[in-house]
């Protein structure tokens, strides 16, 4: 399978756009912008997250397409490629990462297939009684996990015949996906209203920028939104053609990937004030938003097809709404599919075994998170914050490398590309590092002293500190133990 290859650059770009926009971007984005928004607005928390595309995400994602074109294997073969076989660990840690994410992400896109489906068949929920009612009774059924299970079929049948499928999926996905968003925008910004939730997403509150949390969110979300450093972008980087560059696609994945999180916000926030605004206060409004559940239930599950229901047209936008949820869903779906699958392929096995037992063993671990929201909500806290932990063991394995020579052969020089330049250079070495050692730090210690302390060291509390340390320390532990048998599998050599 390593020979090939994206057809075009545009199809490149629509998988990898495929990998950024997704149910992070329309469902937990604009959830996250309220949570951390104070009384005058959403905007200082916007400003910081817009700061982390620029010194994390985009740095990475040009670290990860280039990692992906050099090494031309998955995230454990080339991390031990660049950094030195000793450290295939750290691959092997960035690609559970993404396929612990997986585990549950494939349920939240079961939750969108069956709410389309809904959508489709029966009326729109009038109030907050009859859609909570039809939330609790999907939850409390059988139905999460059998709609989990249609996901992963879905995911497996897409990724079966490699990245020529997947490319096709994603150049109907995406384009279909963007359509959607600017239809439900335009019918956003013309409600009654409409405005001030809008203004209300772009006015700082600067008091707000001295909350740790804040800063951490706004780093943690724009990891989910763009796929930096998750190892996806590397995957799908060792199919790239050695003639395009990395430079611009970065950053058009970046940017492109952050303005759908500001359009589906305009969206959601124009949405729900214009509807609740003449029913509730302000306060009331946001207190909608922020206390939403484990992944933004309660916004996107419970208050989205009632607000739909109080505006003309709003049985088809509804649909609408879903359908582009479920498209976004899945775009992401495939490509943590692939990730697994492109690793086991690298350690001899056939791409149809791989993708049967990634996603037999993916749908089994599900489980737990269709059944049991708290469990959900656990692995969706441990997994995402180790996000930045992915994206530090990305920049040392290119420091190890060497940083400036990694750039000169596998980045910059590229005809019709931009180069990145010692800028580069500086943020991979110092400030990817710098972020990640900081951010973790602070919440380590807040989450000790302030946020929980007479729980933090509890590690069945599933929002604890001690619960998150345990689940990475024997993830870690068993793939320290096993870096030998991955670099004799993978490289087909004996590690030191």
């Amino acid at each position: 399978m390593s020979d090939q290859r994206f057809s075009s650059r545009l199809g490149l770009i629509l998988s990898v756009l495929g990998i950024a926009v997704g149910t992070g971007n329309i469902w937990r984005f604009p959830r996250i912008a309220a949570s951390n928004a104070g009384e005058s607005g959403a905007g200082a928390f916007l400003l910081a997250w817009f700061v982390f595309l620029l010194v994390w995400s985009v740095p990475l994602i040009v670290a990860e397409y280039a990692l992906g074109k050099k090494g031309r294997m998955g995230v454990v073969g080339t991390i031990a490629k660049i950094a030195g076989e000793k450290f295939a660990w750290m691959g092997a840690f960035i690609a559970f990462v993404a396929t612990a994410i997986m585990f549950y992400y494939s349920v939240v896109a079961g939750w969108c297939l069956y709410y389309f489906s809904q959508m489709v068949a029966n009326p729109l929920p009038i109030s907050a009684e009859s859609s909570t009612v039809i939330w609790e009774s999907f939850q409390g059924s059988g139905l999460p996990v059998v709609f989990h299970g249609i996901a992963m079929t879905i995911g497996a049948l897409v990724v079966w015949k490699g990245i020529q499928s997947i490319e096709k999926a994603n150049k109907i996905l995406i384009p279909a996906l963007f359509t959607i968003v600017l239809i439900s925008l335009i019918r956003a910004v013309t409600l009654d209203g409409a405005m001030d939730g809008i203004v209300f997403l772009f006015t700082p509150d600067w008091a707000t920028l001295a909350a740790p949390r804040l800063w951490l969110e706004a780093l943690t979300q724009n990891a989910w939104d763009t796929g930096a450093g998750w190892g996806l972008i590397l995957t799908y980087g060792a199919y790239m053609h050695t003639k395009h560059g990395v430079v611009k696609n970065a950053m058009v994945t970046g940017f492109g990937n952050n303005l759908v999180s500001l359009l589906a916000a305009i969206t959601i926030f124009g949405t729900v004030f214009a509807v609740l605004g003449s029913e509730i206060s302000r306060p009331e409004i946001l207190s909608v938003m922020q206390t939403s559940g484990p992944a933004a239930t309660g916004l996107t599950f419970i208050w989205m097809p009632q607000l739909f229901a109080k505006m003309a047209f709003g049985n088809p936008l509804a649909m609408m709404f879903f359908l582009g949820l479920s498209f976004a869903a899945f775009s992401s779906l495939i490509s943590m599919i692939e990730l697994t699958t492109r690793i086991l392929v690298d350690m001899g096995i056939t791409r149809k075994n791989a993708v049967v037992s990634v996603c037999t063993v993916s749908f089994l671990m599900g489980i737990p998170s269709a059944i049991n929201l708290t469990f959900f909500g656990n692995q969706d806290f441990v997994w995402g914050v180790a996000l930045m932990i992915s994206g530090a063991f990305i920049a040392f394995s290119i420091n190890k490398y060497g940083t400036k020579a990694f750039r000169k052969e596998a980045i910059d020089g590229v005809e019709g590309d931009w180069n990145a330049g010692p800028g580069w250079d500086f943020l991979m070495k110092y400030m990817i590092p710098l972020q990640a050692v900081i951010l973790l730090g602070w919440w380590l210690w807040l989450s000790a002293t302030a946020y929980a302390p007479d729980t933090w060291f509890n590690p069945l509390d599933p929002y604890s500190v001690a619960t998150v340390l345990l689940q990475w320390a024997v993830v870690l532990g068993v793939f320290l133990m096993a870096n030998k048998w991955m670099v004799h599998k993978t490289l087909g050599v004996r590690a030191e």
